[in-house]
C-alpha cells in the first residue's frame, strides 16, 4: 500500500511546488486521501469544497473554544484544510482532468479562507483582550487583503500582459536582480510570501498561544503588497489614456 501511494504522490504532485512545506509536509498525506478517494466518484471541486468547509469549521473552534487548547485545535484543524488544499489539485492531475476552472475555483476558495481566518483570529483576539485595537486591525487588515486580492485578479489578467492561467495555476515568477540590494529584496520577498501563503505557520503561533504574531504579521505584508501592487498600477496606467 505504501508503494502505491508513494507512486500516487509522485504522479500527482506539481512540477514545481511553491515551497518545502507543501511539497513535503502536506502533500504526503494529501496523496494517501488521493489514493483513498481515487476511484470513488467524489470530484476534485468537492475536495476543494471540503477544504474550504474545513477552514470554517477551524474558525469556529477558534471562536468558541478560548485558551491554548482551543488554539491549538483549530490550528490542528487548519492545517487538515490545508492537506485537503493540495489534494484537490493532486486529484485532478492524477485523473488527467486538471483544468484553468479547477484552478481558479481553487484560487478564489483559498482568498474565502483567507478572509475567514484573518477576521477569526481578530475577533478571537478581541474577545479575550476586550482590546478594541485588534478590532481595528481586523478591518484594516480586510481592506488590505480585499484590496491586494482584486487587484492581483486584475493584473493576471491578459488584457494587462499576463501569461493565461494553465491547469496548474499561475506559479510566482522569481525575478532576478542582482547586487546586495538585490538579494536583500529577493530574501524580503520570500519572506513575505512564506508570511502570507495559506498561512502554513499559523501553527507555531497557536502552540505558543500567540496567534496574534500571524495578525500582525499576515496584516503588515498584506498592506505592503496592497499598496507595492497600487503604486505600479498607478505607474503603468496613471499616465495613459
Amino acid at each position: 500500500m505504501l508503494g502505491e501511494v508513494a507512486q500516487v504522490y509522485r504522479a500527482s504532485k506539481k512540477r514545481r511546488d511553491i515551497n518545502w512545506f507543501t511539497e513535503w509536509l502536506c502533500r504526503p498525506p494529501a496523496a494517501l486521501f488521493v489514493y483513498a478517494i481515487r476511484n470513488t466518484r467524489i470530484t476534485p471541486n468537492q475536495v476543494t469544497f471540503l477544504s474550504a468547509a474545513l477552514c470554517a469549521a477551524a474558525c469556529g473552534v477558534w471562536l468558541a473554544w478560548p485558551g491554548w487548547t482551543g488554539a491549538v485545535a483549530g490550528a490542528l484543524v487548519f492545517e487538515l484544510s490545508f492537506v485537503l488544499d493540495c489534494a484537490d489539485g493532486q486529484l485532478a492531475r492524477l485523473r488527467g482532468t486538471a483544468s484553468v476552472l479547477g484552478h481558479l475555483l481553487d484560487f478564489l476558495m483559498d482568498e474565502v479562507k483567507a478572509f475567514l481566518v484573518f477576521g477569526t483570529v481578530a475577533i478571537r483576539l478581541w474577545i479575550g483582550s476586550g482590546d478594541a485595537v485588534y478590532l481595528l486591525c481586523g478591518v484594516a487588515g480586510l481592506v488590505a487583503l480585499a484590496s491586494g486580492i482584486a487587484m492581483t485578479s486584475f493584473t493576471r489578467r491578459p488584457e494587462y500582459g499576463a501569461k493565461p492561467p494553465t491547469a496548474d495555476g499561475q506559479p510566482h515568477q522569481p525575478v532576478s536582480r542582482a547586487g546586495a540590494l538585490g538579494r536583500a529584496l529577493g530574501a524580503f520577498e520570500w519572506l513575505a510570501r512564506f508570511v502570507v501563503h495559506y498561512p502554513q505557520y499559523i501553527w507555531l503561533c497557536a502552540l505558543v498561544d500567540r496567534l496574534d504574531v500571524y495578525l500582525w504579521a499576515y496584516g503588515a505584508v498584506n498592506a505592503l503588497y496592497a499598496g507595492y501592487v497600487s503604486l505600479g498600477l498607478v505607474l503603468r496606467l496613471g499616465r495613459g489614456a
